[in-house]
């Protein structure tokens, strides 16, 4: 719908009131700050410019993505650092140095704003959801113009006019929303792929988890409006979608018509254009045996699975509030290999949660042996204020906490260095996403199974899905060379 909107002719006279219905509301807003960056391309003779940067995760970034896309409608130009007239900071608060990066970030531009007085800071995301988080900003960081939270990023045009008509800090942060709002303008960093929200929120309250106190409860976006953005995606040329929410297991029980998270997939499949279908994250409770049954029959899903098994001790998973155990989970596992024996699976991994012994710990390394994961994401605990974890007893010391994790990574490393060569000496299919960083004349892109692979080529590829042999495995990415289709009978 956004590309049916012409801001020169929405009605932003003195005397005009802005739309109580959204999107309609935020497109008068776009149109009045449009009006705006036209007396500053007059005044300073040129665009201004903006820049946004992103801490945190995927559903972190892909709103971001939509946060540019209102940037680039209401004219502003995007530029890659924060000598810009307009910085925005997408924040995380998953751990508190999250947190503190923030505030060494705002010291920097707290410099760039003296030198550019007109310049205007926002600040957005989980962090903002943090009533302490914001008193600080507001009382030590008062140069900071916008501040809102993760419920109403749609929200920008809006609060930049704010901002610009009554000259002070504009503050809307929401404790919760129902509302999901669609159809306004996205500025995807890839024209090829994208991350697709099908989902906002988390009802799992793990014990070491802020996400549901910034995030707020579950609810999910109707599918025929997921399908219809894949839609326009797929016409604009993107080949692969990443579906996103704290817990895609669970979509759909929120709508008035539920519809479980494997047959939103078989929706997604029927897409024409749509090569490749993944989604993070999965929560090993909610995995059913339907959505394993869809995936093994899907030609267009991903044979990747992200599984976060956090721990490999049940005592440690019952005070995580993860509501499984050791032994379900790897009865998970066994019933997704069976249906999908080339499955690749990782996982994340929380090393020193309080109370854990080295005999919690000695089941953790059970668990990542048994698996063979492809790759895991390995944290140590740290103390994340307003979560039950951190007034727990018995936190571990940190010179243990160090020794296991060291002794985890060694072992996963290890063990994906042999997984991950599963499929040396065959012809697979590989998304070529960017040019080499480090070798000239090579591209870099991904396998199915989220392995990536360098091979010879140039920037004419990137984006198409091409045949490659896999010559040669370095423990975590593989050398190849380009082949032909009918090269395919090694496969």
């Amino acid at each position: 719908m956004y590309n049916e909107f012409d801001l020169d002719k929405i009605d932003i006279d003195i005397d005009s009131e802005p739309p109580t219905e959204e999107p309609f509301r935020q497109y008068y807003f776009m149109a009045k700050c449009r009006d705006w960056v036209r007396a500053f391309e007059q005044k300073n003779g040129r665009c201004p410019t903006a820049f946004t940067q992103t801490f945190g995760c995927q559903m972190n970034a892909r709103d971001s993505e939509k946060l540019m896309g209102i940037l680039t409608e209401i004219g502003f130009c995007e530029t890659e650092d924060e000598n810009a007239d307009f910085v925005l900071y997408n924040t995380c608060t998953v751990r508190e140095n999250a947190n503190q990066r923030v505030y060494g970030r705002l010291g920097y531009l707290s410099t760039l704003k003296k030198k550019n007085p007109s310049m205007l800071i926002a600040l957005c995301g989980c962090m903002m959801q943090e009533p302490d988080v914001v008193a600080k900003i507001r009382k030590s960081y008062r140069f900071v113009d916008i501040i809102f939270g993760t419920h109403n990023i749609f929200r920008l045009a809006e609060l930049m006019w704010r901002r610009l008509d009554e000259g002070k800090t504009a503050v809307d942060i929401w404790e919760d929303t129902s509302l999901i709002v669609e159809e306004l303008p996205s500025e995807r960093k890839y024209p090829f792929k994208s991350g697709v929200n099908i989902m906002f929120g988390c009802n799992n309250f793990c014990s070491y988890c802020i996400v549901p106190y910034v995030r707020g409860r579950e609810r999910s976006r109707k599918p025929e409006d997921i399908v219809s953005e894949i839609r326009r995606l797929s016409a604009s040329g993107v080949v692969e979608v990443m579906l996103l929410g704290q817990n895609v297991n669970s979509y759909g029980k929120t709508l008035d018509t539920p519809v479980t998270f494997a047959g939103l997939l078989r929706q997604v499949e029927s897409v024409e254009g749509i090569r490749r279908i993944r989604f993070m994250t999965s929560h090993p409770k909610d995995l059913s045996d339907e959505l394993i049954g869809a995936m093994a029959a899907s030609k267009k899903v991903c044979r990747h699975l992200h599984l976060p098994v956090q721990s490999g001790s049940s005592r440690i998973l019952k005070a995580m509030n993860r509501r499984y155990t050791k032994e379900q989970y790897l009865e998970l596992v066994g019933r997704i290999r069976a249906a999908m024996p080339d499955i690749s699976l990782t996982t994340d991994i929380i090393v020193g949660f309080p109370g854990e012994t080295e005999e919690d710990f000695q089941e953790t390394l059970d668990v990542v042996r048994q698996v063979g994961f492809d790759s895991a994401f390995t944290f140590i605990y740290s103390k994340r204020t307003g979560t039950p974890a951190a007034a727990m007893e018995d936190q571990v010391p940190e010179d243990v906490v160090k020794d296991r994790f060291d002794r985890l990574l060694k072992e996963v490393q290890d063990i994906s260095a042999r997984v991950c060569a599963r499929d040396l000496h065959r012809v697979k299919d590989v998304l070529a996403e960017s040019v080499d960083d480090h070798s000239a004349g090579y591209v870099t892109g991904r396998l199915d199974n989220n392995t990536i692979v360098h091979f010879p080529g140039d920037a004419s590829l990137i984006g198409s899905i091409v045949p490659v042999y896999l010559e040669e495995s370095r423990g975590f990415y593989y050398m190849g060379r380009m082949v032909s289709d009918g090269d395919r009978i090694q496969d």
